[in-house]
């Protein structure tokens, strides 16, 4: 193999594995992971009720309806914390469309000011930033794990 596509393979390994430990940055355990399981599971919740809110609405159009669906698999997979990075941009990304009045806003609603937005999409920072935590579906699926390789047993010649 030449120098060069040898160069490239290892260029894109590297990048791989720099984009994967970006995207699951850290399994913490110890209080610092029960402070992301609340964190996670407060900001699931509250996602949850929100699409339960906008299913609920009498004058549900066909957005409101998919927006509702969509807001209570994000808080549920928020709140089991499968796939919490993408599912925290895509939360992210529903709330500022949201507040930028893109997206169909339901009546009752619990991101309803500026101050809670804002509070939101800090929580939301912090989970996608600190990664899902060592109580999550992602550590369970994603997480470093210890290989242990046995010892080779060597045989004698005869």
């Amino acid at each position: 193999m030449p120098y060069s596509s040898f160069r490239r393979v290892r260029v894109r390994a590297a990048l791989k594995e720099v984009l994967l430990q970006l995207w699951f940055s850290a399994f913490p355990g110890g209080i610092t992971g029960i402070s992301l399981l609340l964190l996670r599971a407060v900001l699931g919740t509250a996602v949850l009720i929100e699409g339960g809110l906008y299913l609920r609405e009498p004058s549900t159009s066909l957005a409101a309806w998919c927006l509702g669906i969509a807001a209570i698999a994000c808080g549920g997979l928020l709140v089991i914390g499968l796939l919490t990075p993408f599912v925290g941009v895509l939360v992210g990304l529903g709330t500022v469309g949201a507040i930028l009045s893109l997206l169909p806003v339901c009546t009752p609603n619990l991101f309803d000011s500026k101050p809670a937005v804002i509070f939101a999409l800090t929580m939301l920072l912090v989970a996608v930033g600190a990664g899902p935590g060592r109580y999550s579906v992602d550590a369970r699926m994603f997480g470093r794990r210890e290989i242990i390789i046995p010892p080779r047993e060597f045989q004698s010649e005869q």
